[in-house]
């Protein structure tokens, strides 16, 4: 009966605000981040939502140097004058904008190469950016756009920048931390998906399915790069998954009106009471950046490890995934990367 109890407690706590996260069994606030003095992190969609209430905890918890990827530089402006008031213009200062769109992957291994060529060490990946629960686009590649932009987009940043957190691992002595944004969403997806070719992908699920299955993308390749990266050779080098809870952000009270201009305002407005703010859904990614000490683990707020659903625990399904993103990656990159004579790295895939 207990643990019934504390499922329900816990299913309460991961996904509303206003005080439930404290009914969880394993609790977490913010105030415990721990000092980040002399790390350098990376969030990407770091200057709105669950965004910027991760940006905000890591600045005032003294990272050294924080680089903020988004396509929108009044937003991040914005950000930025917010946090100056709040903190003073030295921690401002310590943020850096680059202009990134997900869904244009030579774009993002310029961002990380131009990292690495700026940086001696990198402590905290935060792939946080993501397409919302909206209608089935294709990208310029003729990729999906949820995985697109949610799933591979965030794998070839991460390939890119695995070095230097290697490197900052063995030579700081430190642990590094990467997480992926995912979302209970994930659960929702059909029993019998499959990553077996570009075709798959690009069927039209459904706006909360497509959203769903690119969640369930973050949490396959956490737990793949566990097998493969972690547990191969770098035991200080981490990935883990989180989900924010039901947070009020954009996504949530204007992007869902796009796949449902009516039936939307369930949830932008008729949930938005029982909704998490930023700084509560930024939680269980800032618990999983900064301090937890293993990898390929699913984490709900504020720091719940949960199991997932069956599919995010399939090891064949991680291979396939990976498999399939490695294919479609190199297939669409190729005459701009290796053709031109920059070879692209090889991604973290086997």
């Amino acid at each position: 009966m207990a643990s019934v109890i504390d499922q329900a407690k816990n299913t309460l706590a991961e996904n509303f605000g206003h005080g439930a996260d404290k009914l969880a069994t394993h609790s977490f606030s913010l105030d415990q981040t721990p000092d980040l003095s002399g790390k350098v992190a990376v969030v990407t969609g770091g200057s709105q939502g669950i965004g910027y209430g991760v940006t905000h905890t890591l600045l005032s918890h003294n990272v050294s140097k924080l680089y903020i990827l988004s396509t929108d530089e009044q937003v991040v402006r914005g950000a930025k004058e917010a946090i100056a008031k709040d903190m003073g213009k030295d921690v401002a200062d310590r943020t850096e904008w680059i202009h990134c769109d997900l869904s244009d992957w030579k774009q993002v291994k310029d961002v990380a190469e131009k990292i690495k060529s700026q940086e001696e060490r990198l402590d905290i990946l935060i792939n946080s950016a993501a397409r919302g629960i909206m209608t089935y686009q294709l990208t310029d590649y003729g990729v999906d756009r949820h995985m697109a932009v949610n799933h591979m987009a965030h794998v070839i940043l991460t390939s890119h920048l695995l070095p230097l957190m290697k490197e900052t691992a063995e030579k700081k002595g430190t642990t590094v931390r990467i997480t992926n944004q995912a979302s209970n969403v994930h659960e929702s997806v059909p029993k019998d998906l499959k990553f077996e070719s570009l075709d798959d992908l690009n069927q039209d699920l459904g706006p909360n399915t497509q959203y769903g299955r690119s969640k369930l993308a973050a949490i396959l390749y956490a737990r793949y790069f566990n097998r493969k990266v972690t547990q191969n050779g770098h035991p200080n080098v981490l990935m883990n998954a989180t989900h924010p809870g039901i947070v009020s952000t954009k996504m949530s009270t204007q992007d869902i009106h796009e796949p449902f201009p009516l039936g939307g305002y369930a949830m932008s407005a008729g949930l938005e009471p029982f909704k998490k703010d930023q700084f509560e859904g930024a939680k269980s990614t800032v618990y999983a950046a900064t301090l937890i000490e293993s990898s390929g683990n699913y984490i709900c707020p504020p720091a719940v490890p949960e199991p997932g659903s069956a599919a995010s625990q399939d090891e064949r399904l991680q291979d396939s995934l990976m498999e399939l993103t490695r294919k479609v990656v190199m297939d669409k990159t190729k005459r701009e990367s290796a053709d031109q004579g920059c070879p692209f790295d090889d991604l973290v895939l086997h």
